[in-house]
């Protein structure tokens, strides 16, 4: 069953939804178009808010719900070390598909919407907190991608300092999700040193 939950779960992170909502509503990929990555920043940056948001919730959902397979389990108690390791296992498995999904071409996006998607369905305090993060820094500076390693960075600190986790697998995991963040965003972190990164349009329009 456990290796059944694996396969679901990659399965699951594997649905590539910025290609679908692209190419159903708007005839388009999302790939040969603004950075390439099909993912929610792209979908926004291409298509919109509308598409965007659809995408962001679609993988939000993708993470929340494969960690949450551990549930149908009824022979693993929840809130055991057992059950929050199988929740990490599904999870983090989902996000692997949505990076390297296998219904196109094993290129996907960057996993941080589904990433977050599985953090709410393990320790839902620490993900409201990472979002509050996210949010302000995104307000402030309107890079995404600067939002996003803050906010992963900050996750592991968050869960054993604020909420006093100190489950080793959970501890170990918060530090693995900062490291996968930080080196999936190389070319972000390039572009916001050399000063040229793309910012997002929120409630207003910019002025260039």
């Amino acid at each position: 069953m456990i290796f059944i939950g694996v396969i679901l779960s990659y399965l699951l992170g594997s649905m590539p939804t910025a290609l679908w909502v692209g190419k159903a509503f708007y005839g388009l990929d999302i790939r040969e178009h603004g950075s390439g990555n099909s993912g929610a920043t792209n979908t926004f940056r291409v298509l919109g808010k509308k598409a965007g948001t659809a995408v962001l919730l679609l993988d939000v959902i993708k993470g929340l719900t494969a960690a949450s397979l551990v549930r149908y389990f009824e022979f693993i108690e929840p809130g055991t070390v057992r059950f929050v390791n199988l929740q990490l296992l599904f999870g983090l498995t989902s996000v692997v598909g949505h990076i390297f999904p296998v219904y196109c071409g094993f290129k996907g996006g960057k996993g941080i919407a589904t990433l977050f998607g599985m953090v709410i369905a393990i320790h839902y305090l620490s993900a409201l907190a990472v979002l509050f993060l996210f949010v302000v820094v995104l307000f402030s500076t309107r890079y995404v991608s600067l939002s996003s390693i803050l906010a992963a960075v900050a996750f592991p600190l968050i869960a054993i300092v604020v909420y006093k986790n100190e489950e080793p697998l959970f501890v170990a995991f918060g530090i693995a999700a900062a490291i996968m963040v930080v080196m999936t965003h190389q070319k972000n972190i390039v572009r916001l040193v050399a000063g040229n990164e793309n910012k997002a349009k929120l409630l207003r329009k910019h002025r260039r």
